[in-house]
């Protein structure tokens, strides 16, 4: 796939960083909290990659407005407790990000985090300068819509044909189907090989990482 694409695309938590299972505990403390019924492990991982919202409305959809709101907020709370650094990244993956920076692509982020949690995310780990372009949940349409890679398209002057996505979730991968970008899974994260590869992905690979033998090699 050398020559093939100019743009891309990396969901973050699942794809790049290795807190999907920080994400569950953090979505699980904050509805118990609240008296609610502990979700269990791979429910809570199918509403990751959706907005913060949006993903505690479907985890605890019989909890009232005010409710899920407060359950948001405990989850930011709990969430940001935790100091991210390079080390969270899966094996390899800075240097993958520097090899396809420093090899002429564009990269970019998609994410269901926050704007804010996504900055801070991204000076934790030092990689504000790897990307063209990075957006968020809350600036933008949740995933699955296709509003966030036609934003990142727009700005990097990226076609679809020559962008990728590359995703853990369902969403992410759902994602580019809608956007009519082709992507790649990755099973690492939030969903299986099998529930990925119902959309369709070029590859679903094990991690990010070995995009490097697609690309560069």
């Amino acid at each position: 796939m050398k020559n093939r694409f100019d743009l891309i695309v990396f969901d973050w938590d699942g794809t790049l960083i290795n807190t999907i299972d920080w994400i569950v505990h953090c979505l699980q403390q904050a509805g118990e909290t609240f008296g609610l019924m502990k979700p269990e492990p791979q429910t809570a991982k199918d509403v990751i990659g959706l907005c913060i919202d949006n993903a505690v409305a479907a985890l605890y959809p019989d909890a009232d407005a005010e409710t899920q709101k407060k359950i948001v907020h405990h989850y930011s709370q709990a969430y940001f407790s935790k100091q991210l650094t390079q080390d969270d990244f899966f094996p390899g993956v800075y240097d993958m990000l520097v090899h396809l920076k420093q090899s002429g692509y564009q990269l970019a982020v998609a994410t269901g985090k926050t704007r804010a949690g996504l900055t801070h995310a991204l000076a934790a780990t030092g990689t504000e300068e790897l990307f063209s372009i990075t957006r968020c949940a809350d600036e933008t349409a949740s995933k699955p819509d296709p509003k966030m890679l036609h934003e990142i398209m727009h700005h990097t002057q990226a076609t679809a044909d020559r962008t990728l996505m590359v995703g853990d979730s369902i969403h992410d991968l759902q994602m580019a189907r809608n956007a009519n970008v082709p992507s790649i899974g990755v099973a690492c994260g939030a969903n299986s090989r099998e529930s990925l590869q119902q959309y369709d992905p070029l590859l679903c690979l094990q991690q990010a990482t070995e995009l490097l033998t697609h690309f560069l090699r």
